[in-house]
């Protein structure tokens, strides 16, 4: 951090750090589930489906399939969802299937 003594700018508030000692990665609150139905998926075969009960999410479907959307995204799988009253299902489109 450098200062101009003949600046009229305020000193800073805020500490600063290296840009390389940003932290570049992301824990958010669902990751240990993410974790979770990405393994899942990858073991998928052709024409099955995961079969995850509502009750056993740690968060809203809606929460949930917001954070996996993100995460297959980042990861290039292709996914779609649909639920009922009692389940989410997750399979690999036929794009992303192997």
């Amino acid at each position: 951090m450098s200062t101009n003594p003949n600046s009229d700018t305020p000193p800073m508030k805020y500490q600063s750090i290296k840009q390389v000692d940003v932290p570049k990665g992301r824990d958010g609150k669902h990751k240990q589930i993410v974790t979770q139905l990405l393994s899942d998926i990858e073991q998928l075969e052709d024409d099955r489906a995961l079969q995850i009960p509502l009750s056993a999410l740690p968060d809203s479907k809606e929460n949930i399939r917001s954070a996996l959307n993100r995460a297959t995204h980042q990861r290039g799988i292709e996914v779609a969802t649909s639920s009922d009253a009692e389940f989410l299902y997750i399979w690999k489109t036929s794009s992303t299937a192997s």
